[in-house]
This record gives structure tokens, sequence and C-alpha cells, in this order.
């Protein structure tokens, strides 16, 4: 699902892209592949522990250089407006609280260029229900430390916060997942 997240964001040579929620650093080696030598990939992330571990993937392909990590909250991004060609956001958004998701999109949409894209992978609450969707939103409400994220709405949260939307498509994983591509309209 990052891959087909990855490919709908297509980062080029040369461009800056930010990645939200990067976790074990994976999605940051391709980012960084893409924009070649001359592009910058930025990582922002909640925890210092993936910081590290993301830091130690990055070293061990050679491409700590050309990415800069940060550890912080993405409803209060530290970086300047329209500084971006494109941010990625993977498997992240559904963490946040509902409230928080707007707040996170509203700086994406800050940080992003006019024109830029945002590819968000999430896990979807669009669609049938079932009975695995249901279990798995029951398992959030009652051990929130062990299911850490739930469904939500991926497409309609991103188009409400002004995202222009270029491609949508939804998978199953064993729950469905939402792949989105937005542009900020300039």
């Amino acid at each position: 699902m990052r891959r087909a997240g990855l490919d709908q964001l297509d980062a080029k040579p040369g461009e800056k892209v930010l990645e939200i929620g990067f976790g074990t650093g994976h999605s940051l080696v391709s980012l960084a592949q893409s924009v070649g030598p001359t592009g910058r990939v930025c990582g922002l992330d909640l925890s210092d522990g993936m910081v590290a571990t993301a830091k130690s993937t990055l070293l061990k392909v050679g491409l700590d250089g050309r990415v800069e990590l940060t550890c912080g909250d993405a409803t209060r991004l530290p970086y300047p407006a329209n500084g971006f060609d494109a941010i990625f956001i993977s498997f992240t958004l559904e963490l946040f609280d509902t409230p928080e998701i707007p707040a996170v999109l509203a700086e994406c949409r800050r940080v992003l260029r006019h024109g830029g894209r945002i590819a968000v992978v999430g896990v979807s609450k669009e669609g049938e229900d079932s009975f695995v969707l249901r279990v798995y939103e029951w398992s959030h409400r009652h051990f929130p430390n062990l299911v850490d994220c739930r469904p939500i709405y991926v497409q309609r949260s991103v188009e409400e916060s002004g995202f222009r939307i270029e491609s949508a498509d939804r998978q199953m994983m064993w729950v469905p997942v939402e792949i989105v591509l937005g542009v900020k309209p300039g």
C-alpha cells in the first residue's frame, strides 16, 4: 500500500519532499532515491525512537546526507510556508484524533507550494461495513495503546481541507485502505 502511495506521489529529481510519520524510514529511502542528489527530503515523526531507527536505516544505504529528520508534531509543522513540492503520509493520519486531522492537513497546505502534491495512505472508513472493520474500531476504542489507529475518511478529509483530488483508490489489506493524491490549488 505504501508503494502504491509513493507511486501516486511520483517524487521527481530535484524536488523537496516531506514525509510525516516516517516510522522506520523505508519510505524516506524511496523518496531520497527518487529526488536524487539535487533534491531534498525532510521527515517529521513524533517519536524519538523512530527518528533513531530511521537514521540507522538511512545510514545503512548511504542516504543520510540527503534526508533531514525532525522529531515534532504535525499539527505545528516546523517548516516555512510554500517550501515543499510534495508531502507523503502513510498510515499516520489515522493516528490523530478526529479534530486534529483538519489541523494536520491545514499545516500540509501551508507548507506545500501552489500546485504541490500530497499523497495519503490510510485505513479507510469509506465503503461497506464489515465485521473485521467493526472489530478493529472496537479494539481501537477499548485498547488504544495496542490498536493506536482507526479507520478514517481519507479522501473526504483531504478534499475538505482544500486539496483538489487527482486520484483516489481503495484497496484491501485485512481492512480497507484509501490511497489519495491531492494537489494544492494555485
